[in-house]
């Protein structure tokens, strides 16, 4: 950031002016501190020193920095090595490339760690991958949790193979601390690369980044030197990574603070539990959770609906979809995306809810509500890497013992060529297989189709529901006749012939529950089947918590042995 003094203006004030990276333009440097080192012009983010970074996120006062006293030495006596160091020292003020200590943040106590880019570029030294492992092996004995800011240009090449060890160390360290059941949340700023990005730094249970950060092993520059390939615009970028499934959330700087507050808060809540899965808000007993009047009249005039009417509702583009359900149901939401192999489907939503102030997972379908979102969605059919997306989202909710609630409505798993090549089979295959252990309670929602293996890979539940105009089939009625009966056309004979409605379901013992849509489920009806919906999962998970892990395993495995 280079600094500009500037006359005195009109009203005797002196103001320091700094030139803009990226659009060159002249900046009031109090602005840009205002605006928490985002440029007001272009919206540029400044690198942000360590301090000035623990002051933007932690409370007041609040850090405690911890191995302040590490001394770097010079592993592979590299020439003038230690005279840079002491260079760079007085020119920053810090005795080493991290500052790492305790704080809290909203009054959450955690372990803070920032990485300050102008010592060597962030460089890992061992003196940085002693003090994040020294420091997160103490958050562990004194189970807090890690959050780190990390800005690297990765491994210290005057140290050499000794850096290198650093990755293996720090690695081991936030593995333990995962052992334990602690929350760590990496953020990801401008550049995050090299060995810090092969490391800790994509290690994280919810991975941040800001806006438009390096985020990448081998950097541009290392990239094209070494093979000659140019790069397309955007590359690496923390756009790039969350479209590629290797970040959860882009964060703005603003709301960072904010962010990292209602992380831990929703991690909190869940650590100490007496009751593990039933910690509501008192000041939500009382609440009134009835349908409306006007619904309970809407479904008594509702028409008796035949199969095939069944099939057609299920399938409606209005109908109420995923996102409605979390939205009308649940007190907050933080989505998370990725499967941290290849990409972030679209086709499935997911993230951390909290249900009457108990923290829950929940994972749904999402088809889209019109044209362009049908085909951004993918019509609501997931992919490989959805599904992989999925089952990391529910070791993560096992992890912190949290309960997970899937709403499910597709025609069936993705059958194109990209999903074969990427393991279709597979994905599904481990979904049923992991599920099948998950020690935390699973309550599946039928909401509108759910088609074959597609649909069964996110309802392995303690419990499945079922609305009551919804479908839950071997494949569509449609792909059966043509099967058995050679004949697509007599689909709709097939369906009376399948046993796929709610209520042939609930006397085959495939669903526990039927809920009511009062006459479809629709926008209308959302605030009378969410209330429905939110009552009963209260209750569900208050007879969940009577059990322990090991019963919870056994009833989800005795439920599915009986077909």
């Amino acid at each position: 950031m280079k600094i500009v003094p500037v006359e005195k203006t009109d009203d005797k004030k002196e103001r320091d002016l700094i030139t803009c990276p990226a659009c060159k333009k002249e900046l009031d440097k109090q602005l840009v501190v205002m605006r928490k080192y985002v440029c007001y012009e272009c919206g540029y983010y400044f690198r942000v020193k360590a301090k000035n970074r623990i002051r933007m996120v932690a409370d007041e006062g609040s850090f405690n920095a911890w191995l302040e006293d590490e001394v770097t030495k010079n592993p592979l006596d590299f020439p003038n090595y230690e005279d840079k160091i002491a260079e760079v020292k007085e020119k920053t003020g810090l005795t080493e490339g991290v500052l790492i200590g305790e704080c809290t943040i909203g009054g959450n106590k955690t372990v803070l760690g920032v990485i300050d880019s102008r010592f060597l570029m962030g460089s890992m030294g061992h003196v940085v991958g002693e003090r994040i492992t020294a420091a997160v092996e103490r958050a562990t004995e004194e189970k807090l949790p890690v959050i780190l800011f990390c800005c690297s240009g990765g491994a210290r090449m005057q140290e050499g193979i000794v850096s290198l060890m650093q990755m293996a160390k720090t690695s081991g360290a936030f593995k333990k601390h995962s052992q334990a059941g602690l929350l760590y949340v990496p953020v990801l700023t401008d550049p995050t690369t090299g060995g810090v990005t092969a490391s800790f730094a994509m290690l994280g249970d919810i991975i941040l980044a800001e806006p438009k950060a390096l985020i990448g092993f081998a950097g541009p520059r290392v990239i094209e030197q070494t093979i000659g390939q140019k790069l397309p615009e955007g590359f690496q970028r923390a756009e790039f990574q969350l479209e590629h499934g290797f970040v959860d959330a882009i964060v703005s700087r603003d709301k960072l603070r904010e962010t990292l507050e209602k992380i831990l808060a929703m991690h909190a809540a869940t650590a100490d539990s007496d009751v593990k899965y039933a910690n509501f808000d008192p000041a939500h007993d009382g609440d009134r959770l009835d349908a409306t009047e006007l619904m309970k009249e809407r479904a008594a005039k509702a028409p008796i609906m035949k199969v095939w009417d069944k099939v057609t509702a299920a399938r409606q583009v209005t109908r109420l979809g995923a996102e409605d359900y979390i939205g009308g149901i649940f007190d907050s939401f933080t989505e998370l995306h990725g499967d941290r192999y290849f990409r972030d489907d679209p086709a499935i939503i997911g993230g951390i809810a909290s249900l009457d102030g108990q923290p829950v997972t929940v994972i749904g379908v999402n088809k889209g509500k019109d044209a362009a979102s049908c085909i951004a969605h993918n019509y609501g059919m997931p992919s490989p890497e959805g599904y992989r997306k999925a089952i990391r989202l529910m070791k993560q909710a096992e992890k912190f013992h949290r309960p997970i609630i899937t709403f499910v409505n597709t025609s069936g798993a993705y059958p194109g060529l990209e999903a074969e090549e990427n393991g279709q089979g597979e994905a599904i295959a481990r979904n049923l297989y992991e599920m099948s252990g998950l020690r935390t309670p699973l309550l599946a929602v039928m909401i509108g189709e759910g088609g074959s293996g597609g649909a069964l890979a996110l309802a392995m539940g303690n419990e499945v529901w079922m609305l009551e105009n919804a479908t839950y089939s071997i494949l569509s009625p449609e792909g059966f006749a043509s099967i058995l009966w050679k004949d697509g056309s007599r689909a709709e004979e097939a369906a009376g012939v399948m046993k796929i409605t709610a209520s042939e379901l609930k006397t085959l013992g495939v669903v526990e529950q039927i809920i009511p849509e009062y006459g479809m489920a629709d926008a209308p009806a959302l605030s009378s089947i969410c209330n429905y919906l939110k009552k009963n999962m209260k209750e569900f998970l208050k007879r969940e918590s009577a059990l322990s892990e090991d019963e919870i395993v056994a009833q989800r495995y005795e439920r599915f042995r009986k077909f």
